[in-house]
């Protein structure tokens, strides 16, 4: 069984300090202590302590790569186990970084099972909760039967909260490439909030996966909300 003192051993060896300013810098959390490891290493990490979930989740939370790799281990358990878990770690993700590496695999055998946790989760009073749940959509349930889902989480979220508007947005960017006609008929709908709808727009655009003809198309449906894109100053933010 592997203690905490051993724990921040071997990620101080694993260290990088310039990894470490600059990831601080793109989490903007003041609050949150980084010792510098880089994520791979912390992926291989969680696969060799595998059997130490249960451990680390009574390690504190001081550092930023603790949580992260609480998060990891959780995420590697079978089904039943990870349900058991889920809502001890969900509320200590506290970033962008975390939120989105935190993957379960074992979600897209069970995902009907999933969906009132999904549900749950979208009314949570957290920021990072309910971008988890649009995060999950993304990556465990973009498929047609889905869409109706996808649309109705999105047009529910709180625009102002921006790590929540920002996985909205890449959710309906996905949706664009994977389904475009389907996620251009819910863009002229014109239920989504208008910045989550700009941004959404913008990101499938940068994808390769659309054609020009479909990006220009696109853009057309974006004129519209021109000062909303303008106002979202991306260069100093994250997805």
């Amino acid at each position: 069984m592997i203690t905490y003192e051993e724990a921040l051993a071997r990620l101080n060896g694993l260290a990088d300090e310039g990894y470490r300013a600059f990831h601080s810098r793109l989490l903007k959390n003041e609050n949150l202590k980084l010792i510098g490891v880089r994520i791979p290493a912390m992926r291989a990490l969680a696969k060799e302590w595998k059997g130490e979930t249960d451990t680390f989740l009574t390690f504190p939370d001081e550092y930023y790569e603790i949580t992260f790799l609480k998060c990891a281990l959780v995420g590697q358990l079978s089904y039943g186990e990870f349900i058991r878990r889920i809502d001890a770690v969900l509320p200590l993700v506290d970033n962008w970084a975390t939120c989105d590496c935190f993957k379960a695999p074992c979600i897209r055998k069970h995902r009907e099972e999933f969906l009132p946790k999904i549900r749950e989760y979208l009314r949570s009073e957290r920021e990072f909760t309910r971008r988890y749940a649009l995060v999950t959509l993304l990556g465990n349930y973009m498929e047609a039967q889905y869409l109706p889902l996808i649309f109705e989480s999105t047009e529910r979220i709180d625009a102002d909260e921006y790590y929540v508007m920002m996985g909205a947005a890449w959710l309906i960017a996905e949706v664009l490439v994977h389904f475009y006609e389907e996620g251009v008929a819910f863009l002229r709908k014109g239920t989504l909030p208008e910045t989550v709808r700009v941004r959404a727009i913008r990101k499938a655009c940068e994808s390769f996966r659309l054609s020009a003809e479909q990006k220009r198309f696109l853009k057309s449906l974006s004129r519209t909300g021109h000062s909303a894109l303008s106002d979202l100053s991306e260069e100093n933010k994250n997805p």
